[in-house]
C-alpha cells in the first residue's frame, strides 16, 4: 500500500485533498493506523482517484460523485448524469450571459453620464430633434407611477431599447393627481403590444436646456425655458419632453444633487 504522501504524488491530488475527500466519505483510504492516525492506499484506488478528478474538473458536486462510484464503472452508465450536468451547466451560462448583459448595461449608462457631465452646457440651447420610434404607456395620474410603466416597457422591448428614456408631457400646466404623462422608451423596431404603443415621434427645432439636480427642482429650469420662448415669441407644441439622461442608478438611488435632465420643447413649424 501507498502513504498518503506517495499517493498525493502518483494521482495529483494534495495531501489536504486526500483528507477533505476522507472526511466526506468520497474517496477513502484502505487502511487507517489506529496508533498514528496515517492513511495508506491500496493500488487499486488509484483508477479510483483519477475518476474522481476527472468528475470534480467537469464541476460535478462530491454528493453527485459519490452517488456515481456507486453506481457505475463505465462511461456509458452515466450518461443520465452527464446529460442532467450538462443541462444545468447550459443553465447557469445563460444565466450569467444574462448577468453580463445588465452589468454592460449598467457600465454603458454610467460611463456615459460621467462623460457627459464634464461637457455640459447648461445654458438653453436651439437644436434639430430627428424623428425617433418610441414604445409609449399613456397615463394620468401622478408623475410618481411612471416607474412601473418604465419597468413594464423594459420587460417588453429589453433588447430592441436604443436610448435613454423619456417622458412626455400633455399638459401645459402642473398637475398633481391627475397627470397626464406618457413614459417612453427610443426603440430600434417593436409593435404595439399589451398596453404599450409604438409610434413615431416627429423631429423638429427644439429649445432644450440640460437640469442637473432632483426632480422636485425642474421647475426652475421650466423658468428657463419658458421665459426664452416667451423673450423670443416662439410658439412650441405639446407634448413637451424629458430626456433622463442620468438618474436613479439600477442598483443605488444615486445622489439626486446629480440627476441629468434634459427639458426639450418642440417649437411650432
Amino acid at each position: 500500500m501507498f502513504s498518503i504522501g506517495e499517493f498525493s504524488k502518483i494521482t495529483g491530488l494534495t495531501v489536504k485533498t486526500l483528507r477533505f475527500y476522507h472526511e466526506q466519505g468520497v474517496l477513502k483510504p484502505s487502511h487507517v493506523d489506529p496508533g498514528t492516525g496515517y492513511r495508506y492506499y491500496a493500488p487499486e484506488l488509484i483508477d479510483y482517484a483519477r475518476v474522481i478528478s476527472s468528475l470534480r474538473e467537469l464541476e460535478f458536486s462530491l454528493s453527485d460523485i459519490s452517488a456515481i462510484l456507486n453506481q457505475a464503472d463505465d462511461d456509458s452508465d452515466i450518461l443520465e448524469f452527464l446529460s442532467s450536468h450538462r443541462q444545468e451547466i447550459a443553465a447557469q451560462l445563460e444565466r450569467y450571459n444574462q448577468i453580463t448583459n445588465s452589468l454592460d448595461v449598467i457600465i454603458r449608462k454610467e460611463e456615459e453620464a460621467r462623460s457627459l457631465m464634464g461637457k455640459i452646457n447648461y445654458d438653453i440651447e436651439e437644436k434639430q430633434l430627428e424623428p425617433i420610434l418610441v414604445a409609449g404607456i399613456r397615463m394620468k395620474g401622478r408623475y410618481s407611477e411612471c416607474g412601473k410603466a418604465f419597468s413594464k416597457i423594459g420587460r417588453k422591448f429589453g433588447r430592441h431599447i436604443c436610448d435613454k428614456p423619456l417622458m412626455l408631457h400633455y399638459d401645459s400646466e402642473y398637475r398633481e393627481d391627475d397627470a397626464n404623462f406618457e413614459p417612453c422608451m427610443p426603440i430600434r423596431r417593436g409593435d404595439s403590444v399589451d398596453g404599450i404603443d409604438v409610434h413615431e415621434l416627429r423631429g423638429g427645432r427644439c429649445i432644450s436646456l440640460i437640469h442637473q439636480g432632483p426632480y422636485e427642482e425642474l421647475g426652475r429650469s421650466y423658468e428657463r425655458v419658458f421665459g426664452y420662448l416667451r423673450d423670443q415669441n416662439y410658439e412650441f407644441e405639446m407634448p413637451t419632453r424629458e430626456v433622463y439622461i442620468k438618474g436613479p442608478g439600477m442598483i443605488f438611488r444615486g445622489n439626486p444633487k446629480k440627476y441629468l435632465t434634459e427639458i426639450q420643447v418642440v417649437l411650432k413649424s
